[in-house]
């Protein structure tokens, strides 16, 4: 029988969510099992057999499993790189500890810089030296770099990175130092940074390098688990893995380059956004994915999501997400994302000046919210929701869970509402709504802050508690639509299945765009056509489905800030005055003012090349008789500020809702992994493929 099934496995903080789909129907199925965050591999296993298991699928039947993982964030976050050594030009060994001269906050006296990727006492320097062309000026010292490998041994170093100076314009000494220690100290796995981030700026391609070397041990590790385990069980299929940039890598090209794989799950929902702006006809998205643990914000625009360069990992990164010079900077691309501490698990505390917080810790799958009865004792966002009665306590996983409202209230009580003096039910609303606010600000932060208006935008609300928040936050921004896709919490997951194959390329080239050297810069995008074309070949794509994308960041001259600028197909000199009208007008709109007159340089030179996967098709709804009310499940009391209090609200059967079917707010619709809240003056039309639209009320 043929490879009739794709699976997406996605692992977040709280749940680890399975979707499978029928490539000739477009049926999906989905699972959700709670994650364990200690071996996330285990979460993982279980989903995949779940789902089988439930579809009476074989797993020979299946063709493609596409996984989004967090292993690489998690280890950088809690400060779990392999012991890596890091090996530079004579004169840079302080590189990693100097880092840069910012701050996130300018007068925070306290702030302390992120702790060196690589302590000192493992960091050598080589007298080597390449100029800024790339020319020779001190060749290579060999055997210091072999007295530096035989040093690291000793330590016990798992991972290497090497990163000297202009080394993007000549990689001959970093290849020839990966030689020496391969010789020294075979079991090194050694990263270059002219393979992971070949770009100018000596700290930012450091870091990344670093990163990507101690991360590759653990990435490695996890992945091989996986693999032999899947493999054991018969699954013969293609695996592969998300990326940050919204592609898919290979298990194999992620063993190697697992920087490329640090916002692996939380790009998949912006790209899943973009798909269904796609097929519904909506151009300008912002995606919204709430999950158990963080929320996440990406914007598309023209059905293209923003990519940047301009990225940071680590503990105080997160919690400063819109600050630069609190994290490690990556230098891959990323889809655009503002993520933040507010999840269903978010924890809501009272501050010692008597003032209620919420996040950005969270009880994320262990011990979870105080409702789930396991073992739980702070009160969470969750717990807020179902005092509010937003969540029903019978229904929640389509009944599979039932959830403890008692113990919700009274840890609301004990934790918040007695220390302030205050109403339980108030308190729960001010938890909301702290949360809507934290929210409210990451997508101004993803939109009106880089330059757009939320008010031309539609937001895709998804994640486990997306919809429940999303149409409170459309009233903050004026967004005049909210797209709620069928099961939301899995939203994510079918990302995975919706993208394609991609292998990213870049190159620094630092040219005035009136002395261009136009051959040069064909040739380079030339070479990295054909890296990316024997890359895909390899991986099985045929010709015909392999195409690139091809970009170039440009600036006024002097100026220390890029803009990526999209080159089509053809040649340079032929597309150069397309690209200054586009480089003109991106920087009217991202900063407000333009010099048409001043003169503009390339930077840095970009490509992408794609091999597409064929998508599988949204299922429409079949034709159904009859109206919303036959989905109406109960009615029962639910808070709303805007109503003053507790009020009668019908909840809904979404798997019972025809297309073409209208509810009118207030109104709640419960399905399987989510719930969606419409509030008073709100309606709902539900789409031919079961969408909700939610819309202000005329």
């Amino acid at each position: 029988m043929a490879h009739r099934y794709r699976l997406g496995i996605d692992v977040g903080g709280t749940f680890t969510d399975g979707i499978l789909i029928n490539e000739e129907t477009g049926e999906t199925r989905i699972a959700k099992v709670p994650s364990t965050p200690k071996d996330p591999s285990i979460g993982f296993l279980e989903a995949v057999e779940r789902i089988l298991r439930e579809a009476g699928i074989e797993t020979r039947d299946v063709g493609y499993l596409v996984h989004g993982t967090t292993v690489a964030t998690n280890a950088i976050i809690e400060g779990n790189l392999s012991p890596t050594g890091f090996i530079t030009t004579e004169g840079f060994r302080d590189m990693l500890e100097i880092q840069r001269q910012i701050r996130p906050a300018l007068y925070d006296l306290l702030f302390e810089k992120p702790q060196p990727l690589a302590p000192r006492y493992l960091c050598f320097g080589i007298p080597e030296r390449l100029d800024a062309t790339g020319e020779v000026l001190t060749a290579l010292d060999e055997k210091a770099v072999a007295a530096a490998a035989e040093q690291l041994k000793k330590e016990g170093v798992e991972a290497l990175a090497v990163c000297y100076l202009h080394s993007y314009l000549n990689p001959a000494h970093e290849m020839r130092t990966r030689e020496i220690v391969q010789e020294v100290f075979p079991d090194a796995v050694v990263s270059l940074s002219s393979e992971v981030a070949p770009e100018f700026r000596e700290y930012f391609r450091a870091s990344t390098t670093v990163i990507n070397a101690g991360v590759r041990p653990i990435v490695e590790r996890y992945l091989s688990n996986i693999e032999d385990r899947l493999r054991d069980a018969g699954l013969k299929g293609e695996l592969l893995i998300m990326q940050s940039s919204g592609g898919v890598l290979t298990f194999e090209a992620a063993r190697t380059k697992p920087v490329f794989m640090v916002e692996s799950g939380p790009a998949a929902g912006v790209i899943v956004s973009a798909h269904l702006g796609q097929v519904l006809g909506f151009d300008n998205i912002m995606s919204f994915d709430m999950g158990g643990t963080t929320a996440k914000t990406g914007l598309i625009e023209h059905g293209t999501p923003r990519i940047t360069k301009e990225y940071e990992v680590g503990t105080a990164a997160r919690a400063e997400r819109g600050a630069k010079g609190a994290g490690y900077p990556i230098r891959t691309p990323v889809i655009d994302l503002v993520e933040i501490g507010a999840g269903g698990g978010s924890i809501a505390w009272v501050d010692p000046g008597g003032m209620l917080r919420v996040g950005p810790q969270s009880a994320g799958a262990d011990p979870a919210p105080v409702a789930y009865g396991q073992g739980g004792t702070e009160p969470t966002i969750t717990d807020a929701n179902l005092v509010l009665h937003r969540l029903d306590a019978d229904h929640f996983l389509g009944g599979e869970m039932r959830l403890d409202e008692e113990a919700a209230y009274q840890a609301i009580k004990e934790k918040c509402a007695d220390p302030l003096g205050l109403d339980v039910v108030e308190v729960a609303l001010g938890i909301v709504e702290i949360a809507n606010t934290v929210m409210s600000n990451a997508l101004r932060r993803i939109s009106v802050q880089r330059g757009y208006d939320p008010r031309d935008f539609v937001l895709v609300a998804f994640g486990g508690a997306g919809p429940v928040h999303a149409n409170r936050l459309a009233v903050e921004l004026e967004i005049p639509t909210i797209l709620v896709p069928m099961s939301p919490g899995t939203t994510s997951a079918m990302g995975l299945l919706v993208t394609d194959l991609k292998h990213d390329y870049s190159t620094t080239l630092i040219q005035r765009t009136d002395q261009l050297d136009a051959e040069t810069v064909n040739r380079l995008y030339g070479e990295m056509e054909e890296r990316g074309k024997k890359a895909l070949v390899g991986e099985g794509m045929e010709h015909a489905s392999i195409g690139f994308e091809r970009q170039v960041e440009m600036r006024y001259v002097g100026q220390s800030y890029e803009l990526p600028i999209p080159l089509g197909d053809g040649k340079v000199e032929d597309a150069l005055e397309g690209m200054l009208r586009h480089f003109h007008e991106e920087h009217e709109r991202a900063y407000g003012f333009a010099a048409p007159d001043e003169p503009v340089e390339f930077v840095t030179l970009r490509h992408t090349a794609v091999g597409s996967i064929a998508k599988p098709k949204l299922r429409e709804l079949p034709e159904r008789e009859g109206d919303v009310k036959a989905a109406c499940r109960a009615v029962r009391q639910v808070f709303f500020a805007e109503a003053g209090g507790f009020v009668d609200c019908p909840s809904y059967d979404r798997y019972q809702l025809a297309a073409g079917g209208v509810i009118e707010g207030p109104a709640i619709i419960e399905e399987m992994d989510s719930t969606t809240v419409i509030h008073p003056e709100f309606l709902a039309e539900v789409d031919r493929y079961g969408n909700l639209l939610i819309k202000p009320r005329k």
